[in-house]
C-alpha cells in the first residue's frame, strides 16, 4: 500500500513525524511538502519559474512551491508508483466552511483526488502547542478505514479534530460544511518612504451556530468529518434557468 503525505505547513510542521509514523504501519509512506509555510494558497500552481527538490531522507522531499505542487510532482516524475492514498495534514488550525476555498491542506488533497486516489485532509482546529500523536492515530484509524472499504475514487474526506485532550473527545460526526461570517478587513498601513501598503486581516472567524455542521461538532467536542465533492455544479439553478429562454 503506497501513501502520499502532504500539507501546508511546510517541511518543519510539528505534525509531520507523528502522522508519518502512524500512517507506516499501514504501507509505504512518502513525503513531499513545502519547504516553507504554504497556508492559503487554496489551489495555486506555480507556473512562472521553475520548482526544486530537496531530499531530506529516505522518502522524505520538499518543494519550493505550493501544496498543489507537491502532489502534482509526487504523481508526474517523483515517485515511481501512484499511491493509494493522499493524506494532506495535519494542519495546525482548523479548515471548516467557506474556509476550505482558501485552504493550501484542502486544495492538496483535492489534487490528490483528481488525480484518482482518495484522499484526506485533516486538520487539528486550534492554535495552541500540540503533540499531534493522538491527532495522528485517528488520521490513521481511517486511513485504514479507507483502503479496506476500497473508498476509492475522486473522493476526499475534510476532517477537522477539536483540540482537546483525547479523553475529552466524545466521538466522530458526519457533518456538512458550515457557514462563516466573515469580518475580514483590508488594513491600510504607510511605509517609512511614504508608499502605501496593505495587509488582509481581521479576527479569528465567527461561524453560525448550525447543527449538523463541522464547526457545530468541533465547538461540542466531536471529531468532524466531511465528504466533499468535487463537482461544484449547482444543479438546481440549472432546472431554474431552463426557463429563462437563453436559446432564443
Amino acid at each position: 500500500m503506497n501513501i502520499l503525505i502532504t500539507n501546508d505547513d511546510g517541511i518543519h510542521a510539528p505534525a509531520l513525524i507523528p502522522l508519518e509514523r502512524e500512517l507506516s504501519q499501514l504501507g509505504r509512506v512518502t513525503v513531499v511538502v513545502p519547504d516553507r509555510d504554504q497556508s492559503a494558497t487554496s489551489h495555486s500552481l506555480t507556473l512562472h519559474r521553475p520548482l526544486r527538490i530537496h531530499r531530506h531522507d529516505s522518502g522524505r522531499f520538499s518543494i519550493d512551491g505550493t501544496p498543489t505542487d507537491c502532489v502534482l510532482i509526487a504523481y508526474h516524475g517523483l515517485l515511481d508508483h501512484r499511491p493509494d492514498l493522499v493524506v494532506s495534514g495535519i494542519n495546525h488550525g482548523p479548515n471548516m466552511g467557506e474556509d476550505v476555498f482558501y485552504s493550501g491542506t484542502v486544495a492538496a488533497a483535492i489534487e490528490g483526488a483528481m488525480q484518482g486516489a482518495p484522499s484526506i485532509a485533516a486538520s487539528l482546529a486550534g492554535r495552541e502547542p500540540n503533540d499531534f500523536v493522538d491527532a495522528s492515530h485517528f488520521v490513521r484509524r481511517l486511513s485504514a478505514e479507507m483502503l479496506r472499504r476500497k473508498f476509492a475514487g475522486k473522493r476526499v474526506l475534510n476532517v477537522n479534530l477539536p483540540p482537546l485532550p483525547w479523553s475529552s473527545i466524545l466521538g466522530v460526526q458526519l457533518t456538512r460544511l458550515g457557514t462563516r461570517v466573515y469580518s475580514d478587513a483590508l488594513i491600510e498601513k504607510v511605509d517609512p518612504r511614504g508608499r502605501a501598503y496593505y495587509w488582509i486581516g481581521g479576527q479569528d472567524p465567527v461561524w453560525e451556530r448550525q447543527p449538523g455542521t463541522d464547526f457545530s461538532a468541533v465547538t461540542e467536542g466531536y471529531i468532524s468529518v466531511t465528504p466533499l465533492a468535487l463537482d461544484l455544479t449547482d444543479v438546481q439553478a440549472v432546472g431554474e434557468m431552463r426557463q429563462w429562454n437563453l436559446e432564443t
